[in-house]
């Protein structure tokens, strides 16, 4: 950890009160010390220095819904979507899920930790500060183990925070597909308690022709049992009672949302649920978003993710997520912005980032650009400038316009 001042900031966001202009933040020790205007910045005379000339800064985006460790490509099922396949179809014919679970468990720990972490560099350098990871792509005991291990480890060597999520319940594995009892045995006796060392949540796919509302209720108490708190995939597909679920066991959160209702937004709110959205899949998938002004005015907390997986959302940066938020959802740039940082945080339990503020971590995002605005505006412009975690400056990839 390094002491960093930025000078020259022309539009510092902070998430804890109105964009400052001609500002500055100062890091000492990973850790915030001023945020405020440059006339008043302490002087560090043994800070190194980045001059932002005129650039926005903001809190470093957390990327609260990621499957980023996984073998294999799916672009085909891609191209037979958007030729008018239904992802059901290529499901039930051994697609999906299942295609990626079967690439994964023939790969090794090394390769896939060396395939996650290029995907997560890549985040890194678009901003990304803090991720979480599910597994959810072995369905066995030992290759779940294997993405939860690599997970913990791209947490350990790259300069990222990660939180892991056990998600053995993802769908039930060919070899289970007549005795669906049987694997929901194997998630609770034997995966959970093995996994419980390397995850920090639990989650379960709910979905019509995955698992039911009450199936799941019987794995995530298991899983409480083992202190691992509840994640849901809830009402993406179709309305199944996902959210209602999340609020009625306390979930940390409820993820997708596509097909919530009002009254879903209402429950989620008055049970503290944060609602993660991944406008990516909804995006990928043509089908419809989650009612984020629905779940925002209901009180919600509302995170922004990638949703990074190989068949529904192959995105790395929250930069288009941010745009499709915007675009396609209805959200405001200083709304979308919000979700992919604080949002992001809330929903994972941390409450040291998402907001630049003295005490809080010294995670930040520095664009090629006057404005967080030009995110939603320009998504297809890669505009990290550069991405600082805990004070240190970890890349500078854009060259200054001219």
């Amino acid at each position: 950890m390094s002491d960093l001042l930025l000078t020259g900031i022309g539009h510092l966001t902070t998430n804890v009160g109105e964009p400052i202009r001609n500002a500055a933040v100062a890091i000492m020790d990973g850790s915030i010390a001023y945020a405020g205007p440059e006339s008043d910045a302490p002087l560090q005379r043994e800070a190194n220095r980045l001059d932002c000339d005129g650039r926005a800064v903001l809190p470093g985006f957390v990327d609260a819904h990621t499957h980023v460790v996984f073998a294999g490509d799916r672009s085909d099922e891609f191209a037979r979507r958007m030729a008018g396949e239904s992802y059901g179809a290529i499901a039930a014919a051994g697609g999906g899920i299942l295609a990626t679970v079967a690439a994964t468990r023939a790969a090794t720990e090394h390769d896939l930790f060396e395939q996650a972490s290029a995907r997560v560099w890549r985040m890194i350098r678009a901003g990304t500060t803090t991720i979480e990871v599910k597994s959810g792509y072995g369905l066995e005991t030992e290759a779940e183990l294997r993405l939860l291990r690599v997970a913990r480890r791209l947490g350990a060597q790259l300069p990222i925070d990660v939180k892991t999520t056990f998600l053995g319940a993802h769908t039930v594995p060919p070899e289970f597909s007549e005795d669906r009892d049987g694997y929901i045995e194997r998630v609770t006796t034997e995966m959970i308690p093995a996994a419980a060392d390397l995850a920090d949540y639990c989650d379960v796919f709910v979905e019509e022709g995955v698992f039911s509302v009450d199936e799941a209720r019987a794995i995530l108490a298991i899983a409480q049992e083992y202190e691992l708190p509840a994640r849901v995939h809830a009402e993406q597909l179709g309305h199944t009672g996902g959210a209602r679920l999340a609020s009625e066991i306390g979930a940390a959160s409820a993820d997708h949302l596509d097909h919530a209702t009002a009254e879903d937004a209402a429950v989620l709110a008055a049970a503290g649920v944060s609602a993660v959205l991944v406008p990516g899949a909804s995006h990928m998938l043509r089908s419809q978003h989650a009612p984020a002004s629905v779940l925002m005015e209901a009180g919600c907390n509302i995170a922004l993710a990638t949703d990074c997986n190989p068949g529904t959302s192959y995105l790395e940066s929250m930069h288009l997520v941010i745009s499709l938020a915007v675009v396609e959802m209805g959200l405001t740039v200083e709304q979308a912005v919000a979700a992919a940082t604080l949002g992001g945080s809330r929903a994972l339990g941390l409450d040291d980032r998402g907001a630049v503020a003295p005490g809080m971590l010294g995670d930040l995002v520095v664009l090629d650009a006057p404005t967080p605005a030009h995110i939603a505006y320009r998504p297809a412009t890669p505009l990290t400038w550069a991405t600082i975690k805990r004070g240190e400056l970890l890349s500078s990839v854009v060259e200054p316009e001219r």
